[in-house]
């Protein structure tokens, strides 16, 4: 088995998956247009915060919070920015980073700018609004906000992580590790202690910032920079840890804030890992349940059978890997992920099928393919995105991980007893960030939340990859919070799910209207 770190929980990766989903059906490939904007200017424009604004920053960062920005038009539809912000905040009069935003103008009379991050860690905010304004939000939303993306530091144009080639993470993912043996594992800390070491040779010393805390910080500048007084922002998966973050760290300055498929800032990574492996196993039976009422589906026998013959799949390739037809080696670990990816969606539960259907006669071209929609990997072997990277060195940060042989040993028994399908695969997560450069910046705990403005959370019973139960127990942490909770399949609601919950999320972000505490669509 391979070394992989936790499912990239990220919103954008739905939208993918949409996409995926046409594309394996009809074993096509198709572009994706841009999505237009409203009110756009033709030309430059600059924003400065009003001093009442600057007046409210924190010690040693007034020069952040009252530069000029310049607003430029670009990917032909939209407003790009770049905002200066500390790589240090404890050093504020050090080095500086930018962060990258783009911005979609509101299509009626403005009210303020909403912020919005699709999680990850490591996604694309720039990327997902400017391919998603018109089709995950509604007219009346659009009507009344500036709908702004960012990537926050270390994705993609915001001082970026850097890792490997494109061949070279090829190579990587085909990689083959026997983690429950100690040759198989001290090769898996050798591999992972060099790709570290590269990480930190082309990213430079700013990879050592890229926590969540800091990310949070850069919001406020964000927030100011755009002449708001509060911040609205909608966060979905990670990016609700990151706005839960926010809300802790500067609670006045909370808004309408909407965090969707929530992460629960007060568990452990291996407490994360554990309850993702329980979900992704619910989300497979959920998924063998459907498709077994359906025609032409290749599964046999009860739910039960159905899912031991995915097993029995998986076991065949991690004994033999296959050769898809393009002739690149499709090993267990890659195979599961491309399990994993439509996982994200029911909507692409069809492709799955169809995937699972021609990998049991032999041909595992599908699921190469799916598992490369996973890693944003086009078929002609560019990789869109650093996600994989950032997402790695993110969480290095966020989280202090076992790393000890014993402790990573035990963790793959506890992981195992969740996920009978697909525990082994989610442990050894320790292995990536037991040779990273820079140690971890945060202890798990409670959020603590003081702000008079209250949060809408949201979960979906039947998410794989933010369980249900992580909404409620954030929901619980910040008090001055309202529950929605949307009995559904996929990652995340909002802009996917149903009328309930998406005039539910309308009015608040457009009224000021909270939604009953506990409503569930």
């Amino acid at each position: 088995m391979t070394a992989r770190p936790l499912p990239a929980r990220s919103r954008s990766l739905g939208k993918r998956l949409r996409t995926a989903g046409a594309l394996v059906l009809a074993l096509l490939l198709a572009s994706c247009s841009l999505i237009g904007g409203g009110n756009q200017d033709k030309g430059p424009s600059t924003a400065k915060a009003d001093p009442s604004i600057v007046a409210s920053a924190p010690n040693g960062l007034a020069d952040f919070y009252s530069q000029e920005v310049v607003w430029e038009p670009c990917e032909k539809e939209f407003q790009c920015a770049k905002v200066t912000v500390p790589m240090d905040y404890d050093n504020p009069d050090g080095d500086t980073i930018q962060i990258a935003a783009l911005k979609v103008a509101s299509t009626g009379k403005k009210t303020g700018s909403l912020l919005v991050n699709p999680g990850g860690p490591g996604a694309s905010g720039y990327d997902y609004v400017k391919d998603a304004a018109a089709t995950s939000f509604s007219e009346s939303v659009r009507a009344n906000y500036d709908l702004v993306g960012f990537d926050p530091r270390g994705v993609e144009r915001s001082s970026p992580v850097k890792c490997m080639t494109d061949a070279e993470r090829d190579a990587s993912r085909a990689k083959i590790y026997a983690l429950d043996t100690d040759s198989g594992l001290q090769a898996a800390l050798a591999d992972n202690k060099a790709i570290a070491a590269k990480c930190a040779e082309q990213t430079g010393p700013s990879m050592g910032h890229i926590d969540t805390v800091s990310s949070a910080k850069d919001m406020d500048i964000l927030r100011a920079v755009l002449n708001d007084s509060k911040l609205n922002y909608l966060g979905y998966s990670y990016g609700t840890f990151l706005g839960s973050t926010y809300a802790s760290l500067f609670p006045d300055n909370v808004g309408r804030m909407v965090l969707d498929g929530a992460l629960d800032p007060s568990i452990s990574y291996e407490e994360v890992t554990s309850g993702q492996a329980r979900a992704f196993e619910k989300a497979i039976r959920s998924y063998v349940e459907d498709c077994m009422q359906e025609d032409g589906c290749p599964f046999s026998g009860s739910p039960d059978s159905g899912v031991q013959q995915i097993r029995d799949l998986i076991n065949s390739v991690q004994e033999t890997p296959r050769t898809a037809k393009d002739g690149r080696l499709v090993t267990a670990n890659i195979f599961v992920s491309g399990l994993i990816t439509p996982l994200y969606n029911d909507q692409s539960w069809p492709a799955l099928t169809q995937a699972l259907e021609a990998a049991m006669t032999g041909d595992m071209s599908l699921m190469l393919r799916l598992a490369d929609v996973g890693a944003d990997r086009s078929p002609n072997g560019t990789y869109s995105s650093n996600t994989t990277f950032a997402f790695n060195a993110i969480n290095c940060l966020d989280y202090p991980m076992v790393t000890d042989t014993a402790g990573m040993r035990a963790d793959d028994q506890r992981l195992r007893e969740d996920s009978p399908t697909l525990g082994y695969f989610f442990a050894y997560g320790g292995t990536s960030c037991v040779d990273w450069p820079y140690r971890s910046v945060r202890t798990p705990a409670p959020v603590d939340y003081t702000g008079e403005s209250p949060i809408v959370v949201i979960g979906t019973t039947g998410d794989p990859a933010t369980p249900v139960e992580w909404a409620a127990s954030l929901r619980k942490q910040l008090e001055n919070a309202s529950l929605l909770t949307w009995e559904g399949e996929g990652h995340t609601a909002y802009g996917r799910s149903n009328s309930c919950i998406g005039d539910a999320v309308d009015a608040y972000l457009v009224e000021g209207k909270v939604p009953a505490d506990n409503t569930v669509c």
